[in-house]
C-alpha cells in the first residue's frame, strides 16, 4: 500500500540574515511551493563546520507546505541559498486545525510546477 504524501509539513531553514531569509521565503510562496514562511530571529546558532565549532547569528524560516512538495522545495532552497550545506529539515504536522491544514493544501501547488 502506497503511503499518502498529502500530509502537511513544517520545513526549518536557517539563513545568514533577514534579507536572505525574506527573499527565500517570498520566492517559495510566490512559486506556490509554500503556503507561508515565517521569519524568526535573530537566533544564535552554535554548530560544527569543517572541524571547527562556529557561533553565528542567523534567521530561522518556518515554512508550511505539503509533503509531496518537499523535494521541489528543497531543490529550490538549495538554488537560492548562499550556504554550501543549508539546513532543510521537514517535520510532519501530526495535528492541526483542519481549516488551517486545508488552507496550506489550497495555497500550494498540487505537484512541482503544477497548478493548485
Amino acid at each position: 500500500m502506497a503511503i499518502s504524501k498529502d500530509y502537511c509539513v513544517v520545513v526549518l531553514v536557517t539563513a545568514p540574515d533577514e534579507s536572505t531569509a525574506m527573499s527565500i521565503g517570498r520566492m517559495l510562496v510566490e512559486e506556490r511551493l509554500a503556503a507561508c514562511a515565517n521569519l524568526i530571529g535573530p537566533i544564535r546558532s552554535i554548530y560544527r563546520w569543517q572541524g571547527a565549532v562556529e557561533d553565528a547569528c542567523e534567521q530561522l524560516l518556518l515554512i508550511k507546505t505539503r509533503a509531496n512538495l518537499f523535494a521541489a522545495l528543497e531543490s529550490r532552497v538549495q538554488q537560492l541559498h548562499p550556504y554550501e550545506v543549508p539546513e532543510i529539515v521537514a517535520i510532519e504536522i501530526q495535528h492541526g486545525s483542519p481549516q488551517y491544514l486545508q488552507w496550506i493544501r489550497e495555497s500550494t501547488a498540487e505537484s512541482p510546477g503544477g497548478k493548485p
